[in-house]
């Protein structure tokens, strides 16, 4: 009976184990996930700021 109920343990570990490596590897892509959006994200107001000190310098240029 013991045997068995070691045997019970050990399986149930193993999927504790099992489960917790997939709750890390899920846990990890979202971190990736994130971080991809944060820097696209980043990039298109990068991108927009360069826009808006380009209008800025040529209505400048303009109002000379």
């Amino acid at each position: 009976m013991t045997d068995h109920r070691s045997r019970s343990t050990e399986m149930n570990l193993m999927n504790e184990n099992l489960a917790r490596a997939q709750m890390s590897a899920r846990l990890g892509e979202a971190h990736q996930m994130r971080r991809g959006h944060q820097l696209a994200r980043a990039r298109r107001l990068s991108r927009k700021a360069e826009r808006a000190a380009l209008q800025a310098r040529l209505a400048l240029a303009r109002a000379l």
